[in-house]
């Protein structure tokens, strides 16, 4: 019998990973990673504003690099006719403005240089005041269009970050004609797509960033919008009615993506989906276990059956939808703002020195300056993580707040800040490190009593993505604080590896995800319980988390008042 393969691509922060995956059993016959040259430079992005914008040729140039590297890795193994399908996720809320065509106007020759034009990456957060504007507006209406996406809309969402681009930017307002996620383009980009109202929307997408509930019977209507902001009105009618699970074809790939890539015209393009979402189903999600997807920042999946929760409205969390993770089963989605981004920043905090008084110093060659900035780069976190686990943990010891990059759940507010307190002469860098790792945890925790304290019960976490990998001291403190044993699966890309089986289903190789997660899941490397020991003393400690977040947040709201 022969063989036949899929290609998950997965689209990160940084970069585009994609794997080649017999459906078989799993196996990853080849990867690649392609990281985004605009992106490194920092081009288009101002990270003192929140404004992170990513140029859609990135993700092109990266689609093609990352694909025929795999096909080039396993000439002589298999066929490229042997390649039956290709799915997609993407980071998310990461919309885009295009033309009527689809096309992204960072594309044309006019907005090339706009950040305005480009993807705004989901961490972009120069939308906090049109996200307050529609938690006010929201209100008074007698439907509750917020009630599906935990009652609060985030800055880091779809119309918010619409709204924003169609008030700064006259340009991009009169020659947009829609505005799409990241998910939704690179199907339709696959798939030749030529008129922007033929793309398929991801209910993924579009119940969790986009207001659409099916119990509206989709979109909120264009009321809502136009007394929002007359700039919205009939931006509805150029949206879309219909979504798609993830399961299902977008259709099949183009004779110019096709000869491109090296592949044939038959290969299916599944629906994409968020990256968390995807990798939820690759990392072997079970029924009311928190999937945790842990990186720059964090994304928790929880699905369950929907005639078990039908009824049951979380508050605070990024929104639940029905078939956005497993058709079938309601997928509830939370996460933090940063995780490995706050360990980023305070890494980026100590290595100043190095990288700019040794820089100008002429003490040493270019060589050698750069072996001395590698590896300080790649050694500091870990250094860190090993001088912080030796130290003892006291109720006195330092305290931080996760929100370097403001808070997403519970109860999203992109306008809080990180907070320190504790700090003495004794005060050294492991200490500081120990507290924000704690601080992340706690941020964890927050998340799965938010769960329970609203009625759906949570059973074990499941931990994915490289952190979850490659940081025991971290995942044990997560373990400690949560009081509950955390699986880490055994996949380095359980993001991509999930877009291979939703490829599989969407190709009619399998004919539910389940079966595709079954066949080609990868199991499980290891597993963090809980040290008794510890588990009372992070308790205590969680309550001052609390305590110092309640402080911050009602400084901020004084403030604002001011």
């Amino acid at each position: 019998m022969e063989k036949l393969y899929v290609i998950g691509l997965d689209y990160g922060s940084d970069s585009v990973r994609a794997v080649l995956v017999d459906v078989s059993n799993g196996n990853e016959m080849a990867s690649s990673v392609f990281y985004y040259p605009r992106w490194k430079k920092g081009d288009f992005c101002d990270a003192s504003a929140s404004q992170f914008r990513q140029h859609p040729l990135d993700y092109i140039e990266g689609l093609e690099a990352t694909v025929k590297d795999c096909l080039k890795k396993t000439e002589g193994v298999l066929a490229p006719q042997q390649v039956k399908a290709i799915s997609v996720d993407t980071t998310g809320s990461t919309p885009v403005a295009v033309d009527e065509r689809g096309v992204p106007l960072a594309l044309l020759e006019e907005f090339a240089d706009n950040p305005n034009a480009m993807f705004v990456l989901w961490k972009d957060h120069t939308a906090v005041q049109e996200a307050q504007q529609i938690n006010e507006h929201a209100v008074k209406f007698d439907v509750n269009y917020l009630q599906y996406v935990g009652g609060v809309y985030s800055s880091e969402w779809f119309w918010a970050k619409l709204l924003r681009t169609l008030r700064v930017d006259e340009r991009v307002r009169k020659t947009m004609h829609t505005w799409v996620e990241h998910c939704d383009y690179i199907p339709f980009l696959l798939t030749g797509g030529t008129r922007a109202v033929d793309i398929k929307r991801s209910v993924c997408a579009a119940g969790h960033k986009s207001l659409w509930a099916a119990e509206f019977g989709g979109l909120p209507p264009n009321a809502f919008f136009s007394a929002l902001d007359p700039l919205l009105d009939g931006v509805t009618e150029r949206l879309f009615t219909e979504t798609y699970t993830s399961d299902q074809s977008a259709g099949t790939l183009s004779a110019e993506w096709a000869e491109r890539l090296g592949l044939s015209t038959d290969v299916v393009v599944g629906v994409g989906a968020f990256d968390c979402h995807m990798g939820a189903v690759g990392g072997e999600i079970e029924p009311y276990y928190v999937s945790k997807v842990i990186g720059t920042s964090t994304c928790d999946i929880l699905v369950a059956p929907k005639e078990e929760v039908a009824d049951t409205l979380v508050k605070g969390i990024c929104g639940q939808v029905d078939g956005s993770v497993i058709p079938g089963m309601i997928g509830m989605e939370a996460g933090q703002s940063a995780f490995g981004d706050a360990y980023a920043w305070f890494k980026q905090v100590l290595t100043w020195p190095v990288k700019n008084l040794l820089a100008d110093s002429g003490v040493l060659a270019e060589a050698d300056l750069k072996k001395v900035f590698d590896f300080v780069d790649d050694q500091i976190i870990p250094q860190l993580g090993r001088q912080a686990e030796a130290l003892p943990v006291t109720e006195t010891s330092e305290l931080a707040l996760d929100w370097f990059n403001g808070r997403r759940t519970p109860d999203a507010d992109q306008t809080l800040k990180a907070a320190i307190q504790g700090l003495n002469l004794g005060t050294d860098a492991p200490r500081i490190f120990r507290a924000i790792v704690e601080a992340t945890c706690f941020g964890a925790k927050s998340i799965v009593d938010r769960f329970i304290d609203e009625g759906i019960p949570v059973k074990g976490i499941i931990g994915l993505g490289g952190v979850a990998k490659k940081s025991p001291y971290i995942m044990q403190t997560m373990a400690d604080v949560i009081n509950m044993p955390i699986r880490v699966h055994k996949s380095e890309q359980t993001c991509a590896l999930g877009a291979a089986m939703f490829a599989a289903t969407a190709a009619g190789i399998y004919n539910k995800v389940e079966e595709a997660m079954e066949a080609m899941g990868q199991g499980f490397e290891r597993t963090y319980e809980p040290c008794p020991e510890k588990v009372a003393l992070y308790a205590e400690r969680y309550q001052q988390y609390k305590s110092l977040g309640a402080f911050v947040e009602n400084k901020e709201v004084l403030e604002t008042i001011k």
